[in-house]
């Protein structure tokens, strides 16, 4: 017996039709917040509205880079790419944007950021430097 052709398929009396999942509304926002975190071992990307409802998020690990590569500023650009396109198809079109922490993928994310069509209105660190807190991570010797 020969396997069904996709027009069977289709056309298929099935007892229990599979539920359609819609999409989310689009959220037609015109300026927003880029908050990116660079760590050294990874970074985030997230862009919201002026109130602070997310429209669009974005790492590393979600756009497929895995271990050491995470932490290049590579990874870092194609985040930033990832995350802007999705807000930009949200109406998202110029940009506050927020760096936070000392990674590699600092310059290079907000560079990314321009590159896609964003308008960069303001870049404010935003890294929170430590009143003597807590005791850093010891010094590498290599």
């Amino acid at each position: 017996m020969a396997a069904p052709s996709a027009k069977e398929l289709l056309t298929s009396d099935d007892p229990a039709p599979t539920k359609v999942v819609k999409a989310k509304k689009s959220k037609n926002v015109h300026s927003g917040v880029a908050t990116i975190l660079a760590t050294f071992n990874n970074t985030h990307v997230s862009l919201t509205d002026k109130q602070g409802n997310l429209i669009a998020w974005s790492t590393a690990g979600k756009t497929g880079f895995r271990g050491s590569r995470k932490s290049t500023s590579y990874a870092a650009q194609k985040v930033a790419q990832d995350a802007a396109r999705r807000a930009m198809s949200h109406g998202l079109k110029e940009v506050e944007v927020r760096v936070k922490g000392p990674g590699s993928g600092r310059e290079s994310a907000i560079r990314a950021l321009q590159a896609v069509g964003l308008e960069i209105t303001s870049i404010r660190d935003v890294t929170p430097i430590p009143h003597n807190g807590c005791r850093p991570k010891k010094r590498r010797r290599v």
